[in-house]
């Protein structure tokens, strides 16, 4: 029998936790742009980042932002320091995706910047935030998250 390796995601999480896979793709290419172990060119990450913000990653952001969130706050406290730190994530990541995508030249050093914060705020959300909303929201309410995040 072989046995699953890896974060198991309740099934209403799996479309959020596959673009966090593509995030982190991201995130390995902005980290290592202009350095020895650089797969790809500045300006074809730069596309890259382009690629993977418009429309996916705004809109990833809307539905933990409308949808998952509220759907948690009906059940669990929100006040949680993660839960801040991971709003504040995205107003930074927001931010610097949009000055990536229109600068011209972006700095290696932004790309740098961008790929350890989207890295490190995808590890929050998937060591974090979504086991707490997988203990927290009943299983009625996580199959209707599921339904409105694949509508």
């Amino acid at each position: 029998m072989t046995e699953k390796k890896g974060i198991q995601r309740h099934e209403s999480l799996h479309s959020l936790s596959h673009h966090h896979h593509e995030g982190l793709f991201l995130a390995l290419n902005l980290k290592r742009v202009e350095t020895k172990k650089a797969r790809y060119s500045l300006e074809q990450t730069a596309a890259d980042v382009k690629n993977f913000w418009v429309p996916g990653g705004k809109q990833h952001f809307r539905e933990e932002e409308e949808i998952l969130l509220p759907a948690y706050a009906e059940y669990g406290p929100v006040d949680l320091p993660e839960i801040k730190t991971m709003l504040v994530d995205h107003i930074r990541i927001r931010a610097m995706m949009e000055s990536i995508i229109h600068n011209d030249t972006p700095s290696p050093d932004a790309m740098h910047e961008l790929g350890e914060r989207l890295e490190t705020h995808i590890r929050l959300e998937e060591r974090v935030i979504f086991p707490y909303i997988e203990e927290t929201l009943p299983e009625e309410k996580l199959q209707e998250l599921a339904r409105r995040l694949e509508g």
